[in-house]
């Protein structure tokens, strides 16, 4: 694709902006692609800003989806970004303090607080999968026999089994302190620890110490044959794990690049990076890790 806009950019570099639009049109290219192609347009080459700060989640970065996300994009437009994995509750800290330019992260509520709070200035949906409690084949709590989700963090907390937390403040950490509350219970005690680490790290401890943690399903089947751990509990509704792309203001921050942050969220969604994510993982799972959900509501997913 990059070659297709090879001539606005000669144009563009040489000073030439209407010459570069010209080179655009009539040359039957995506919606995505004269998007982005008049993005670079309307910016001059002394002004254009070509590094993106992404603050996204690890969970999504230890999947490897990003490793084929970003080059893609990046091979398109030109744009350099920049991943900063860390949990969904520091990435949207940082969208908060304007240090990050657009976020990719899962955590709903969360997210709604900052559209609300005037530090973002969009959210749309991106993909879902779904979280899932992984623990030792053995299933010493008995969670492979219950029939939801409540009653597997019951048995886990009433047998005493070691339950490795992120206790992170992401995504996944605030959807399992979610379920325990559903639960009516109160972790705590030698069987409940935390890891503070990301989702890659947490499932590698969990596994070295036969342990239960909850988990997003793509980062362990990424992670799956070199883990000691198996899935005992995915198909409740309320595992539902849904991620977005909010763009922070650059009216709030001045130092956000929008044009740049705002391209990379128009790319999430559009058909092209929709197709791969829609992909993703099937040659090696026979499945993707991920459902694409450009264009659809909240309501509709999990269906």
């Amino acid at each position: 694709m990059r070659s297709k806009l090879g001539r606005y950019s000669d144009c563009l570099a040489s000073g030439d902006k209407e010459k570069a639009e010209m080179s655009i049109a009539g040359r039957g290219m995506s919606a995505l692609v004269v998007f982005l192609a008049l993005v670079a347009v309307s910016c001059s080459s002394e002004s254009f800003n070509a590094d993106v700060i992404l603050a996204t989640t690890t969970s999504i970065n230890d999947s490897g989806l990003l490793d084929v996300l970003i080059p893609d994009f990046e091979g398109r437009t030109g744009y350099n970004v920049k991943p900063v994995a860390v949990g969904t509750g520091k990435a949207l800290a940082m969208g908060e303090r304007g240090e990050a330019d657009v976020l990719l992260v899962h955590a709903p509520s969360s997210e709604k607080e900052l559209l609300e709070s005037g530090a973002a200035v969009s959210r749309t949906l991106v993909m879902h999968n779904y979280f899932a409690i992984v623990g030792p084949p053995p299933d010493p709590a008995g969670v492979r026999a219950q029939s939801s989700i409540g009653n597997c963090m019951r048995r886990i907390a009433e047998s005493g089994a070691l339950f490795i937390s992120r206790g992170d403040d992401s995504g996944t950490h605030k959807m399992e302190k979610r379920l325990w509350a559903e639960a009516d219970i109160t972790p705590s005690g030698s069987w409940y620890q935390e890891s503070g680490q990301g989702m890659g790290a947490t499932l590698g401890i969990a596994s070295e110490k036969s342990a239960y943690t909850l988990t997003d399903r793509a980062t362990y089947l990424a992670l799956k044959k070199n883990l000691d751990l198996e899935s005992l509990m995915g198909q409740d509704p309320r595992l539902l794990n849904i991620y977005s792309v909010l763009e922070v203001n650059g009216d709030k921050f001045p130092n956000v690049n929008t044009e740049g942050g705002s391209a990379f969220a128009e790319y999430l969604v559009s058909a092209e990076a929709q197709a791969i994510i829609a992909e993703f993982g099937v040659d090696r799972f026979g499945e993707p890790l991920f459902i694409a959900d450009a264009g659809k509501q909240e309501t509709e997913l999990g269906r």
